[in-house]
């Protein structure tokens, strides 16, 4: 998706949530400073080089969702990539699978994060209003290939191809580098472990917004976007019909 395209989504977003664009605009800064010089080069082609025409597994983080089980994929061809949203890196590793890719803005088990980017993931850094403390401590520890990602324009070496959290953005890396499809592992929309009423009232609505977001790229993107259900089964996303909880 274009930013003129999503632009009009963050803004949405932005309205509901009451973020502040001049705290973005401060986090934004804040990671193009501490990113190291190689990752200030081309990344967009450098996701692509790593997802462009490969099947991606998305991999959320969905209670009791477990890792993906990667060894009933058998498709000849290139083993899959995986795309981990935030804590579902941690999930990967301990079931041996290093993420291709990481998406996150560092509000997971950061150290798992850094572990797979010693082992070789690239892990994409999102700044924005809530995270800078994050950034400013996490991103100076990360060894290995990085990418950063704003929820502004693309600016410099930040990108911004759509996305709100971490599951959602992780999809929307995906299509915008050239996965030739997508599964979803991890997924729950209604689901959430917050036990405070209003931190769940927000997490749920936060939620509601990544369901909208992919069903938005799954109707208008170039990459197949489906549910990978727990027996195997495997449905276009959005089929209210069919699709159930990954839980």
């Amino acid at each position: 998706m274009e930013y003129s395209e999503w632009a009009p989504f963050y803004a949405e977003i932005a309205r509901e949530f009451g973020f502040p664009f001049e705290r973005e605009e401060r986090s934004a800064a804040l990671l193009e400073r501490l990113l190291p010089s190689s990752a200030l080069v081309d990344p967009r082609g450098r996701l692509a080089r790593r997802l462009a025409g490969r099947d991606a597994v998305v991999v959320g983080l969905a209670p009791r969702a477990g890792p993906p089980p990667i060894w009933r994929l058998s498709a000849p061809g290139p083993p899959p990539a995986i795309v981990a949203a935030d804590g579902a890196a941690a999930t990967c590793l301990d079931a041996g699978i290093v993420p291709t890719v990481i998406a996150t803005d560092l509000d997971g088990p950061v150290a798992a994060e850094v572990g797979a980017n010693r082992r070789g993931s690239l892990v994409v850094v999102h700044a924005h209003g809530d995270n800078a403390t994050a950034v400013e401590e996490w991103v100076p520890q990360l060894p290995g290939e990085l990418v950063g990602s704003w929820a502004g324009p693309p600016r410099g070496p930040l990108i911004d191809v759509g996305g709100f959290t971490d599951g959602d953005r992780a999809v929307y890396l995906a299509e915008a580098s050239g996965a030739r499809s997508i599964l979803l592992w991890g997924f729950d929309f209604r689901a959430t472990e917050e036990s405070d009423p209003a931190a769940r009232r927000r997490k749920l609505s936060k939620l509601a917004w990544a369901e909208r977001l992919i069903r938005v790229l799954a109707s208008a993107g170039r990459s197949r976007i489906e549910t990978w259900r727990k027996d195997g089964s495997r449905v276009p996303y959005g089929d209210e019909r069919t699709v159930e909880s990954t839980r």
